[in-house]
């Protein structure tokens, strides 16, 4: 079963506080978060979600005096960033729904309606108070935290403002001048609260420079991609590509050559068959992928090393602005 993209990123805590304040979630990432809360008091776990923060930002996310013993915190990506950067690494499954959600009793849900939460004991931030940075290896600031997370969607959708480093330099600038002219936006937009919605809305675009997959299929697609990065050819999924929609997946530096796959999926992210073998797109060019999400960088003895040795379809992008690859029905 290919799993869509979801992260839950380390919890950069320092010391608990005894604060009676309310309760602030930053996001230090370039990935906008949408996060759900876990609050334990005695044997009860009560959970809240959505919350949608963008990079640099803080939320609160309680407004009551902080009186639990213990915080747990999931977060999610939004498709358009493709797999999750960080690897999973709570220790305990609480319920969540869709949409907004309070569930009193977050230990008493089916499995499937459970999601793995990551503990965390709030710091006392003076002026803030009680407050859980959700953080990446690269260690941001907030004001780094959003320049990167701008660069990261830049990159996505088709400009230049590699690397990503939460670091104000001319090829950063350059790119976010010309994401603005090309779109008749004022000088000032990318101060807007807004600026990320806008970011977002041309990362999940096919125009403009970049790769794109296209769905023109009735089935949910979950895709594959492999790119040359420092001379190793590293295969990273699965990106979950809606019927109708169109995703751009980050590609890092100057390409030749893509590897692209993907195979129809159900509601339940089960792989589609007909006549035994799966629906999918692909070619000749075997590459390691495995269930879930997956970064790989070696491509060798796939099966041997218990990873699924996939087709996939050799696309050259080399010299062209914008390359689609679009799922039909076969």
């Amino acid at each position: 079963m290919r799993t869509a993209a979801a992260a839950t990123f380390a919890l950069v805590v320092l010391a608990a506080s005894s604060a009676h304040a309310e309760l602030t979630l930053c996001n230090r990432t370039s990935y906008r978060m949408d996060a759900a809360i876990g609050l334990e008091k005695r044997a009860n776990v009560e959970t809240r979600g959505w919350f949608r923060i963008e990079p640099g930002q803080c939320r609160q996310v309680v407004d009551t005096a902080y009186d639990w013993d213990m915080a747990y915190v999931h977060t999610r990506t939004p498709q358009v960033y493709g797999s999750a950067p960080l690897p999973q690494n709570g220790n305990a499954d609480f319920c969540v729904r869709d949409g907004d959600f309070t569930i009193s009793n977050g230990r008493e849900c089916p499995m499937s309606q459970q999601a793995r939460f990551t503990p965390a004991r709030p710091t006392d931030v003076p002026g803030r108070g009680p407050t859980i940075n959700l953080a990446e290896e690269a260690d941001y600031d907030d004001a780094q935290a959003r320049l990167a997370g701008i660069q990261r969607l830049l990159v996505i959708a088709g400009y230049d403002a590699n690397p990503i480093d939460g670091v104000q330099g001319s090829k950063t600038q350059a790119a976010l001048n010309k994401f603005l002219a090309d779109r008749k936006l004022p000088a000032d937009q990318a101060a807007s609260p807004t600026f990320f919605e806008t970011l977002i809305a041309a990362a999940q675009s096919p125009e403009g420079n970049g790769f794109s997959w296209c769905n023109d299929s009735k089935n949910p697609v979950m895709a594959a991609l492999g790119t040359t990065e420092g001379g190793t050819l590293i295969t990273r999924g699965w990106y979950r590509v809606e019927p109708g929609t169109c995703l751009r997946p980050d590609v890092r530096g100057g390409q030749e050559k893509l590897y692209s796959y993907g195979e129809a999926v159900d509601s339940g992210g089960r792989t589609l068959k007909r006549s035994d073998l799966p629906v999918s797109w692909g070619g000749n060019v075997a590459l390691c992928t495995r269930d879930g999400k997956f970064e790989l960088s070696d491509q060798k003895d796939c099966v041997v090393r218990g990873l699924n040795s996939t087709g996939f379809a050799a696309v050259d992008v080399g010299g062209q602005p914008t390359t689609i690859v679009r799922f039909k029905e076969p």
